[in-house]
């Protein structure tokens, strides 16, 4: 199979039909061989009814995914790389705003040029998104662009993206990281990253379910838990042990000093209080304290470091 499309939707009834007719118009022109998967994140309008639908019409190439509730998109996505068959996996928003007329190039990126991932980028944004959510997405992608070292992606968060078939089979998008894939890509040695300008249309029906400040500041909380788990994440010891040693060796130092200062004190019958009294006694003892339990939790860190069974423990309602 040349395509798998991956959709992942919440309340999307009325651009769904749409969409996959689009999709399945740009297939046939360019004779590929496809699928289209649905992933209906908890929608409370008639999206499941009408993927039902299209289902029974092509069974052989519209796949459904139920989830009980509204999970978000990551676990989406995750689901839908998990069913993905085609060498060549396309994702994109149900919204209509990501254009199914890039796919044939996409594809191409892939196919001919090498790339293990293609990112959109989308252009017009002044015309398909308002400011609250265009300006937080600048300031976003900067630091991103920083902090993972992929310097030529300018909308790390941009839907529309094209994924060599390992790429997928080899990553684990979880939580709220569907914004870096790119970063978790490069992380698991697929680092031939491209990016193609996209048309970027604006919305047709409803209102975007990701707006604001508040996805702004927990992209950057999550860009800084990426940053850790990709820095330390199969080495925890490395920073927790670095800086418990650190603290237990200062500590140690000015509780050797203190007690040096006084044993000197006595030997030549100088008067001085006593230890206990002193202040930095007590912060020294505290900071070895601190670096012991810095310590231990680099090495429990190390034991339980990416055990977590459940981590992507979805309920699935129903599959097609």
């Amino acid at each position: 199979m040349d395509i798998s499309v991956v959709i992942p939707l919440y309340n999307e009834d009325e651009s769904i039909p749409e969409l996959y007719a689009w999709i399945a118009r740009v297939m046939k022109e360019h004779h590929f061989t496809y699928e289209v998967i649905f992933i209906n994140d908890g929608s409370t309008d008639r999206s499941w009814e009408i993927i039902s639908e299209l289902n029974k019409q092509q069974p052989e190439v519209v796949k459904g995914i139920k989830f009980r509730r509204n999970y978000g998109k990551s676990p989406a996505l995750y689901c839908g790389f998990k069913e993905a068959e085609g060498d060549v996996v396309i994702t994109m928003d149900a919204d209509l705003q990501d254009s199914p007329d890039e796919i044939p190039e996409l594809y191409k990126m892939i196919k001919e040029d090498g790339y293990d991932l293609v990112s959109g980028y989308k252009q017009n944004r002044s015309q398909g998104d308002p400011l609250s959510k265009t300006i937080p997405t600048k300031l976003f992608n900067a630091t991103t662009r920083k902090v993972s070292g992929i310097k030529n992606l300018h909308d790390f968060n941009c839907g529309l993206k094209a994924y060599r078939k390992d790429v997928v089979k080899n990553i684990e998008v979880f939580g709220e990281m569907h914004r870096f894939i790119p970063y978790l890509a490069k992380n698991a040695g697929f680092d031939k990253i491209g990016e193609k300008p996209v048309h970027h249309q604006k919305r047709q029906y409803g209102k975007s379910k990701f707006m604001g400040w508040n996805r702004f500041v927990n992209g950057y909380l999550d860009l800084m838990t990426l940053w850790f788990l990709g820095t330390f994440g199969k080495k925890p010891m490395h920073v927790f042990g670095f800086l418990g040693t650190i603290m237990f060796f200062i500590g140690f130092v000015a509780a050797f000093w203190i007690g040096a200062d006084k044993l000197w004190c006595l030997a030549h019958h100088i008067p001085q209080r006593l230890v206990t009294d002193s202040p930095y006694f007590y912060i020294a003892l505290t900071m070895m304290m601190i670096g012991t339990q810095l310590f231990l939790t680099g090495f429990l860190g190390d034991l339980i470091s990416r055990s977590s069974s459940g981590r992507n423990d979805y309920q699935i309602e129903e599959t097609l």
